[in-house]
Order: C-alpha cells, then structure tokens, then sequence
C-alpha cells in the first residue's frame, strides 16, 4: 500500500534526529546523586511561548534616529581623506532645531558686507496661545546681543592698546597724584580744551581731530567700569 511504502522510505532514508533517551543513560557508573539529577531532565517539559511580533514599518515612533533618517548620501572630501562622518560621528540633525531668523541675525553680527538684504522676520500664529515660543525668541536674541562682537574701530593715526592704558601706574606718579588736585570739571576752559587736559592726563595722544581720542577715552573708561578696578581718581570720573 502507500502507507507502507512511505513508511519504508523513512526508514531508508537519513536517520530522524531522535530526543533524549533514558536507557541509554541507565547503565552509568556515577553516584545516585548523580543518577538523581539524570531524571530531571525527562521530567523537565519546555513551556511553549508566544513572542508577539510588531510589523509597523514608517512609523516615526518605531525610526532608530534622532531626527531624520541618514541616507548615507555624503559629498566626499575635497582633499581625498577617509570621512567617517555617519559611521563614527552621528550624522542627523539635533532635536531642537536652529531658529532660521536668528541664524541670519548671527552671520550678519560678523559680516563685513555693508549692502546687506532687509530680514524677514515671521510671525507667530495666535501668539497669545504659544507664550513658549515668545519666550524661545526673547531668550535667542538676548542671547544673540550678548555673544555680539564689539565693533571694530580702525584709527587713522597710532593709538596705544587699551591693555596698555588700564597698567597700573607707577607709584611715583601715583604719589604725584596723591598731592595735586586734578582739574575738575569747573575749570575755566572749553569743552574741547578740557578734552585734551583729560586725554593727556591718561596717555591718550590727541591729533587733529578729537574724535578718536574720545572714542578710546570712553572704551578705556568702559573696561575699567567692567573690570571693576578702582584705578581711576576721583576727579577723572566722568558724569
């Protein structure tokens, strides 16, 4: 019949990968301790799980990134060297994003250019119900007036450094000072004159023009102000 013929082919056939058996084991010389421990293992049963499986393919919850998928898509180096960047160096942008009106604010603060293109600035949808983001673009620009360089003056003539004028004077000058009364803001000259009278008092050279004078008159007064040193005198204190 058939029945019988399939049965002797897997008897013919390869060998069938048999569990474990007790009599094989049986005849041992071990210790009870040990024969002991051999029936366990036919009384051990596996328990029989099912592992739930989660098949959601383009879901954004289930994408291993932090912000968006790396394609791997990389401009080579222009100097021929290996570039790891995405293999060693995460290559995805961060999870809180640059604002754009903030970041042309920033590369305008160190531009050199003079003809620059007016900013848009956008707005804010129903900003009475997102006070988080007014207070995300107060925050950006204080940020962005403190971390602003200082303007750059160039003089026409040679001016000394205002590290140089905020060294600490000699004590013979500064015995000097302690018995002369520096003029005051009283004297009997004009605005110009005393200009000239404070400048010279401070090693700050005056030329032609007093403009660049006082300009580096009220940065050295600015840092010392900053830095708060009290090397200043009294009578130079400006009001």
């Amino acid at each position: 019949s058939e029945t019988t013929s399939d049965e002797d082919e897997e008897e013919g056939g390869a060998p069938q990968a048999q569990g474990y058996n007790p009599a094989d084991y049986a005849n041992l010389q071990v210790s009870e301790e040990v024969k002991e421990l051999f029936q366990y293992i036919g009384r051990y049963k596996p328990p029989t799980i099912e592992l739930e499986t989660k098949l959601k393919p383009f879901i954004p919850e289930y994408v291993p990134a932090v912000g968006e998928i790396d394609p791997f898509l990389k401009m080579p180096r222009p100097d021929g060297k290996k570039d790891d960047l995405g293999l060693t160096v995460l290559d995805e942008p961060a999870t809180q994003q640059t604002d754009p009106t903030v970041l042309d604010l920033q590369l305008r603060a160190i531009s050199t250019q003079t003809a620059l293109q007016p900013t848009v600035v956008p707005s804010i949808d129903n900003a009475a119900q997102n006070p988080q983001k007014i207070s995300n673009w107060i925050q950006n620009i204080s940020e962005l007036h403190r971390s602003n360089p200082p303007p750059n003056v160039h003089y026409t003539k040679s001016m000394p450094d205002v590290e140089t004028l905020m060294q600490v004077w000699s004590p013979e000058i500064e015995e000097a000072l302690e018995g002369t009364q520096l003029p005051s803001a009283e004297l009997c000259v004009d605005t110009k004159a005393y200009a000239r009278i404070v400048c010279a008092i401070l090693d700050i050279p005056v030329y032609s023009s007093l403009v660049e004078s006082l300009h580096l008159l009220f940065t050295l007064y600015s840092e010392f102000k900053a830095s708060n040193q009290d090397a200043m005198q009294p009578g130079l204190e400006l009001q």
